[in-house]
C-alpha cells in the first residue's frame, strides 16, 4: 500500500502541517513466556536479555520510516506477556525485580514506556497475580517507564469484585506512593474489563498469549483531521458528517498501516493490527472532544454528546476498516480528561461531570480515562467506579476501564499536571456518598446471560 497520486501526498502533508496527523504509537510485542525460570535472577536476566535483543533496532527504525514518509511518530513502545504468567514459574512472593528489569531493558533501547506488568484476574486470581497486585505501587513509584494494568471481569466470566475492591486500594496506594509528582504512578496504571492482547496504547498495553514471538503494532491519531473535515459539512445533516468522517479515516489509517508495515518489514517482524482509535494530546487542534463541539455541542458533555460520540465511533471504524483488514485493539476514541484541551475546558465549564462521563463511556473506546480526582477519594469509591465501568464493558460486549488519580494533597478547584503526553487536568467532583459496604462484599457479579453463547 503506498500514496501513489500527486494529490494524495499533498493531501497527507497538509494533514501532518495543519491537522496534528501523526502515529501516535509503534508498539512492539514481545512473548516473554520463555523467559520463565525458577530461579527470580535467572527469569529477570532472560527478561531483559530478550527486549534488548528484540528491540535495539526499534526506535532508530521508526525514527527512519518517520523521516522518509515525514508522518511524525510521537512515541516508540513496548508491550510483553502480562508478568504474572512469567513470575509464577519463579514463586516469588514479590516479582519487582521484573519491573526493574523492564525499565532498564525500556530505557536501554531508548523506548518511551513498557507495558505488561499486569494481571489477568477475571475469573480468580493465582498467588503470582497477588503478588504482583501487591507489588504495584512500589513497582510504579520505583520505575520511570513501565505500565500496569489488570483484568478484572470479561462478558464470559464476570466482575471479579474481590479483585476489583483490591485494585480500588492499590490506585490509592500507587498515587501516594507518587505523591510528589500529582500521583502519576496511578497514571500508569489501568484497571480492565474485556481487556485485548494486541491493544498498542498505554498505560494498558499487554502482549496477549495468543499472539507471536514478536509483533509491531501501531495506533493512530488525527482527531484534527477530523475536525478540519467536519467544518466543511458545519450545519449539514449528520449522515454527511458520518460520510467526511469515513473519508478521513480512511486516509489516516492508510497512512498507519504504511508506516506500521513498513517498520515491520525492516526490522524482521510479522505486521500486527492498526488500532484505529482517535487519540488527542492537550495541544489546541488535537481534540476529539473538538469534533463533538464541532457537531453542535456547545460544550462537551451537553445533552447530545454521547449521541456525537457513537456517530464519531462508528464513522470511525467504518471508514478504517475499508483501509486496513489488520485492524484490532482498542479502536474508537480515547475521551481522556487530561490529554484532550477541550475535554479539560469542558470540566472547567462544568458541563462534563464524572456521571456524564461514565454514559460515554458506553460508547467510547475504553473507559474513565486520565480523570484526576480529589486525593483523599476512599479506595471502596474507586472500587465502585471499577465496578461500574466493568458492568458497562460486560453487558456492551466491549473493552472498558478505569484510569483515576487521586492527587495526594489536593481536591476540587485545583490543578494535577503529569506532563508530557498525559498533560494536566482540574481536580474533577466524586460522590461524597459511601460505596464501602458494597466494595466489602467480593466475590464475583456473574456473567450475564448472553455470555452463553456456545
Amino acid at each position: 500500500m503506498s500514496l501513489d497520486t500527486e494529490g494524495e501526498i499533498l493531501e497527507t502533508i497538509r494533514m501532518i502541517a495543519e491537522d496534528n496527523l501523526d502515529v501516535r504509537t509503534v508498539t512492539m510485542g514481545l512473548s516473554l513466556l520463555d523467559c520463565a525460570d525458577s530461579h527470580l535472577e535467572v527469569a529477570c536476566e532472560r527478561v531483559e536479555e530478550r527486549l534488548v535483543t528484540a528491540a535495539s533496532r526499534l526506535v532508530e527504525v521508526a525514527d527512519e520510516v518517520a523521516g522518509e514518509f515525514g508522518v511524525p511518530v510521537i512515541n516508540k513502545r513496548i508491550s510483553v506477556t502480562p508478568i504474572s504468567l512469567v513470575a509464577a514459574a519463579s514463586h516469588t512472593g514479590n516479582p519487582l525485580p521484573f519491573a526493574k528489569a523492564l525499565d532498564l531493558a525500556g530505557k536501554t533501547v531508548g523506548v518511551d514506556f513498557v507495558g505488561g506488568y499486569s494481571a489477568l484476574v477475571e475469573a480468580g486470581a493465582t498467588s503470582s497475580d497477588q503478588a504482583l497486585i501487591d507489588s504495584i505501587p512500589e513497582a510504579l513509584a520505583s520505575t520511570d517507564i513501565v505500565c500496569s494494568s489488570v483484568n478484572i471481569g470479561s462478558s464470559r466470566t464476570g466482575i471479579n469484585m474481590s479483585a476489583a475492591a483490591r485494585m480500588g486500594e492499590q490506585v490509592v496506594a500507587t498515587a501516594q506512593a507518587t505523591a510528589a509528582d500529582d500521583g502519576i504512578g496511578a497514571a500508569k496504571l489501568v484497571v480492565f474489563a474485556n481487556a485485548v492482547g494486541d491493544n498498542p496504547f498505554m498505560a494498558g498495553a499487554f502482549h496477549g498469549v495468543s499472539q507471536p514471538d514478536a509483533v509491531i503494532s501501531v495506533g493512530i491519531s488525527g482527531p484534527g483531521v477530523v475536525e478540519r473535515a467536519l467544518r466543511g459539512v458545519r450545519g449539514r445533516p449528520f449522515d454527511e458528517c458520518a460520510e467526511v468522517i469515513k473519508k478521513s479515516a480512511f486516509k489516516i489509517t492508510r497512512m498507519g498501516q504504511l508506516v506500521g508495515k513498513t517498520v515491520a518489514e525492516r526490522l524482521g517482524v510479522r505486521f500486527g493490527i492498526v488500532d484505529l482509535s482517535l487519540a488527542p494530546t492537550s495541544t489546541v487542534g488535537d481534540s476529539v472532544a473538538a469534533i463533538l463541539e464541532e457537531m453542535g455541542i456547545e460544550s462537551v458533555g451537553a445533552p447530545g454528546t454521547t449521541a456525537a460520540l457513537a456517530l464519531l465511533n462508528d464513522a470511525v471504524k467504518k471508514g478504517g476498516l475499508m483501509a486496513c483488514s489488520m485492524v484490532g485493539g482498542l479502536s474508537g476514541s480515547f475521551i481522556p480528561v487530561s490529554e484532550d484541551i477541550n475535554m479539560i475546558h469542558g470540566v472547567e465549564r462544568g458541563s462534563i461531570s464524572l456521571a456524564k462521563l461514565e454514559a460515554m463511556t458506553a460508547i467510547c473506546s475504553v473507559g474513565l480515562d486520565m480523570i484526576a480526582i480529589p486525593g483523599d477519594t476512599p479506595a471502596a469509591t474507586i472500587t465502585g467506579l471499577i465496578a461500574d465501568e466493568a458492568a458497562i464493558g460486560i453487558a456492551g460486549g466491549k473493552t472498558t476501564a478505569v484510569r483515576v488519580i487521586p492527587v495526594p494533597g489536593k481536591g476540587v478547584g485545583e490543578v494535577a499536571d503529569f506532563g508530557g503526553l498525559l498533560g494536566w487536568a482540574p481536580i474533577m467532583q466524586v460522590s461524597p456518598f459511601s460505596s464501602a459496604d458494597f466494595a466489602a462484599r467480593g466475590g464475583r457479579i456473574p456473567a450475564p446471560i448472553h455470555s452463553f453463547k456456545n
